[in-house]
This record gives C-alpha cells, structure tokens and sequence, in this order.
C-alpha cells in the first residue's frame, strides 16, 4: 500500500480525484493540505474539509499557502469552478471535522519525517506548499518515496496550455514554486495537459454516476454541473477532463502512460511565464541551466481507453471499509 499526502486546492476536478483515490485500495491517504487556487485558501480549505467529511477520509487536513513564492494571492477561476470553487452547490460556512493547526508545508515535513522513504506527495493544484516544505527543511527531498504533480504542458498530442499559448494553470499560478520543485532532488512525475486533456469523463457517464453512484455519486454530479457547462461553452465538449483523478491513476498504474525523462525547468516571468520545457535525455547541448538538476518524469502519452475505464470503475465502486 502506498502512503499518500495530497496537496490540493478543491476544485472540481480535485473531488473527483479525492474520491478515486478513496476507493483505491493501494493507496492508504494520511494527510491534505490546501493550497490557493480554485479559490481563495479560506475557501479551498473549507471545501477540502467538507469533501473529506463526504467521503469520509478520516485524515488531518491543514491549511496550506494562501500567496504565492512572490506573495501573489489571485488567478482564481470562478467562471471555471464557480464562486466556491466547487460548481456553487452548498457548501456549510463550518464544515465538519477539524483543521489541524500546522501548517501545511510543516505538516507535510513532520509525515514525511514520520515515513522516511514511503511517502508519495500528489500535487493537484499549485506547488506553493512543496517548495516551502523544501525551503525548511530541504533533507526531505532525500526521504520522499515519489512525487506526482497534476501540472504543466509540453506540447504534445497539441496540447500547450490552458491559461496561456504555453502554459498551464497549476505552473503558471507560481512558476517560481514549480521550477524549485521541479529541481529540487527527488523523484517527480509530471502527469500534465498532455494526457489530462486526452481523458474525458463525458456527460453520459456523470449521470449514470449520479444514478447508480449512491450519495457520494450523486454529489460528484451536482458539483460537476458547472464545471461541465465550463467545457461545454468553452470547448464545446460534452463531459470534462479528467486532469487531478490523472495523477492518481499514475500512482495507481504507472503502465498507463508513456513517459520521457529529462531535467525540466519553468519559465519564471514574461511573456511565456509558466511554461514547462524537458530537456531531451540524449541531447548534447553546451552546459546550460537545464544541467546541474536532476532528471524528471514527463508523461506524454496515455491509454485513453484503460485509464478511462479504471477512473469509471472506481467511481462506481464501494467506497473502501474504514
């Protein structure tokens, strides 16, 4: 079983992939932390409560960066994920359960310190609170079993960016954070644009699951309502991308994608602010800023067909016995 922290700004798409991950009997969640996004961290924190009252993960939650690496709090996405960040359904001013009163990057230090060499950090959202972790205490990165970012887009299957020509969201959101992950000397995957935007869990599917989903199903609909009439207007697709629940199928089964490995570095200002370059593996260019960092995964494939059937399956499945 893989032991799990998820970093996570809640987000319709982060509720998906906290209920697959829920149901995933590899994956044994200990920890959340928040982290501004989808909303505001006030509001990201709430939602990240309630959801795991919902889906009743009985883990610490802990309220993570509200700003930036540069001390930026905006580039939320309400025409995206609604005002509340979770498709506007009601979401109670006190949620159920208690806010662990660390931070979120020292509680990621303090797990992973309990867990030398086991844990696994899913990055879903912006990588404010891993850099700051790494800014503490930098001897974590020696003691992560993995870490897997729901984030960044390379160019391939078409796929460059959502917020921006070359960027996307998560990245672009704190580009300094992501280029100090991303150099930083652990082992990460990146699962981005390339292959989130190539998953589509499509209308048909959402209401069988809020038919045959039980309560937990039935809410993941109500909250994708918006987030669908998103995709609809925007890309005039019927259905949405999977994107978070992606990376948690990596952690699940690493054989559904195809990767690339080499050092990666992001674009930190200007006019292509955000964007994710891989330096080739075999390339012999003149010593650069790409060299003295450690190389890292990029999926840039996907097998549609398997990865959409795992997602669909475990969202219909029972939830795991506590």
């Amino acid at each position: 079983m893989r032991k799990v922290i998820v970093d996570t700004d809640p987000g319709v798409d982060d509720a998906i992939a906290l209920c697959v991950l829920s149901r995933r009997p590899e994956i044994e969640l200990v920890g959340i932390t928040t982290v501004l996004g989808n909303g505001d961290i006030e509001a990201v924190t709430r939602n990240a409560l309630f959801l795991a009252d919902r889906l009743g993960l009985a883990v610490p939650v802990a309220q993570g960066s509200g700003v930036t690496l540069l001390g930026r709090h905006d580039g939320f996405a309400p025409h995206v994920h609604g005002a509340n960040a979770l498709g506007d359904i009601d979401v109670p001013e006190a949620a159920a359960g208690h806010l662990d009163p660390r931070r979120g990057h020292r509680m990621i230090i303090d797990l992973v310190r309990q867990h030398p060499g086991e844990i696994t950090i899913i990055s879903l959202g912006r990588m404010t609170n891993l850099a700051r972790a790494l800014d503490k205490d930098p001897e974590i990165a020696r003691l992560v079993r993995s870490v897997v970012v729901m984030g960044g887009a390379f160019g391939n299957n078409g796929h460059t960016g959502n917020v921006s020509p070359v960027a996307e969201a998560n990245v672009a959101g704190d580009p300094d954070a992501a280029d100090k992950v991303l150099t930083a000397h652990w082992p990460v995957t990146m699962v981005g644009l390339d292959v989130t935007m190539e998953v589509v869990l499509d209308a048909d599917f959402l209401e069988r699951l809020g038919a045959e989903g039980g309560e937990t199903g039935r809410l993941l609909q109500d909250l994708s309502r918006f987030y669908l009439g998103f995709h609809r207007r925007s890309r005039k697709l019927d259905g949405i991308f999977a994107h978070d629940s992606l990376a948690v199928a990596y952690v699940v089964d690493p054989t559904l994608f195809t990767t690339t490995v080499g050092q990666v570095r992001v674009v930190c200002g200007g006019l292509a602010s955000g964007q994710t370059i891989q330096k080739p593996e075999r390339a012999t260019f003149p010593s650069s800023a790409w060299d003295p960092h450690p190389k890292q995964t990029v999926c840039v494939g996907i097998d549609v067909q398997r990865a959409t059937a795992l997602l669909q399956q475990t969202l219909l499945s029972p939830a795991k016995a506590a």
